[in-house]
């Protein structure tokens, strides 16, 4: 009898809280849908802004907009983080075409970001198709030296997760003109990164590694309707030569910041969680999905926790990391800091996968926080949240190393990020009010979760 009535007892409990849970989401949702800023927010660091490449004038603009935002919100502190940064500029707009008998034809080309220029007035050279960076290796010096390489391995199409294709071939992006300037490279272009066939190329970091400078290459990317139309032509006379021309320019580091906004815990305050994006983006747009949406919907968080009058057993920040893209200083930065101060995190999120619908989370947790975590499944189903796995969380937030953090990757529908991603058309019209508050609000709710509950 006595373990009947505990059994009815802790089922009271256990459902008192899940109902207090469920309270606390509606508010967190309506809040999200209601009475947000993200949007307007996004639209300023949009169009006002514009692009936030570190080391640039935007980059600056950026970091002094949301210190501003942050310092609206009336939370118990708003502060900057120095960062030493790479500053790389694109210079004139980069011309390529292909020479095929007697005809000249245009195609869409930019410069990978660290990219070494070209000769003032371009260069001209044989190409020669590759699908993989083992295959330059496989073909030697012979057929390399002296011609531009042409990587042209697509995203593969029938992975239903578009991260795992893009995964699959960036390497040749990231790596590619290190590797064929061995054998004699004289610049490399790149099929983009993207999983439909337009006219937008889509730069993105590259790296030289360690080879010595007088080995650097140009690097460019073209888009998949001109990869498609150089392959057909490589096919019909392999003797055909493209010019390319770029002037892009790496100089000298410069002083950037992290933003940082925070909520004092009221029980721990010396426990910290972040929730985080990056705010710098690439030059070609304004990064509306790359990743403005993060850094507003981490914005948001705060927010939505102050409209609510939520306050938070642990500190909450929202850092909006700097340089992401083409260093991931801003993460290290915020890490060294971190060890320097003794701080203790015990959770970080970040939004760094565009501001579609969101799904879920991905998670890098140990057996038992994640079975934890996904005893909580249950109170985000009504809101379409279904998806919590193990996996990548996020590139600034890898680098925290507190002895128990648990680290989560908000996961939204990815199908049509790659459209946009390091893109010309990577702008805010292409981000939907409605799909990045919910966002935002999912962000809140599993904040509140792990802030309530704690982790093993």
């Amino acid at each position: 009898m006595k373990n009947i009535y505990y059994c009815l007892l802790l089922f009271s409990i256990v459902s008192f809280a899940q109902s207090n849970d469920e309270i606390r989401f509606k508010e967190i949702y309506k809040s999200a849908l209601t009475n947000s800023k993200c949007y307007s927010w996004l639209d300023d660091l949009s169009n006002k802004v514009g692009s936030r490449l570190s080391g640039s004038i935007g980059a600056q603009k950026g970091v002094e907009y949301t210190k501003s935002q942050l310092e609206t919100l009336g939370l118990d502190r708003v502060f900057l983080q120095e960062v030493m940064v790479p500053k790389w500029v694109r210079g004139e707009k980069e011309v390529a075409y292909i020479l095929d008998n007697k005809s000249k034809i245009s195609i869409p080309v930019c410069a990978l970001g660290g990219s070494v220029a070209t000769p003032k007035n371009g260069l001209t050279a044989a190409v020669i198709e590759v699908h993989s960076i083992k295959e330059i290796a496989e073909l030697g010096e012979e057929k390399i030296k002296g011609k531009i390489v042409f990587f042209n391995r697509p995203m593969k199409p029938d992975n239903i997760e578009t991260f795992t294709s893009y995964g699959g071939c960036v390497d040749q992006r990231f790596g590619g003109a290190k590797e064929a300037s061995k054998f004699g490279a004289v610049a490399t272009i790149v099929r983009s990164m993207n999983m439909r066939l337009d006219d937008f190329p889509h730069t993105g970091a590259q790296s030289y590694g360690d080879l010595p400078r007088d080995k650097y290459i140009p690097a460019a990317a073209i888009s998949t309707n001109a990869a498609e139309l150089l392959s057909k032509s490589l096919k019909a006379n392999p003797n055909l030569k493209l010019f390319l021309k770029q002037s892009c320019e790496q100089l000298e580091d410069v002083l950037s910041y992290n933003v940082i906004g925070e909520i004092k815990g009221s029980e721990y305050p010396e426990r910290i969680m972040v929730v985080g994006g990056h705010l710098d983006s690439w030059d070609l747009a304004d990064g509306s999905q790359d990743d403005g949406a993060g850094v507003v919907q981490s914005m948001e968080v705060l927010n939505i926790f102050k409209n609510i009058g939520y306050k938070p057993k642990n500190t909450i920040r929202a850092v909006l990391f700097m340089n992401e893209e083409n260093g991931g200083r801003g993460g290290k930065k915020y890490e060294e800091l971190s060890k320097a101060n003794n701080e203790n995190h015990i959770f970080a999120l970040e939004s760094d996968s565009g501001g579609f619908t969101p799904r879920g989370f991905s998670f890098e947790a140990d057996a038992l926080n994640l079975a934890k975590i996904q005893m909580w499944k249950g109170l985000f189903e009504p809101y379409l949240i279904h998806s919590f796995t193990k996996g990548h969380s996020g590139a600034d937030i890898e680098p925290l190393t507190s002895a128990k953090i648990i680290k989560a990757g908000l996961h939204p529908d990815s199908q049509r990020y790659f459209d946009y991603h390091h893109a010309a058309n990577d702008k805010f019209d292409g981000v939907n009010k409605r799909e990045l508050e919910l966002g935002a609000a999912t962000m809140a709710a599993l904040m509140y979760l792990i802030d309530q509950n704690g982790l093993q």
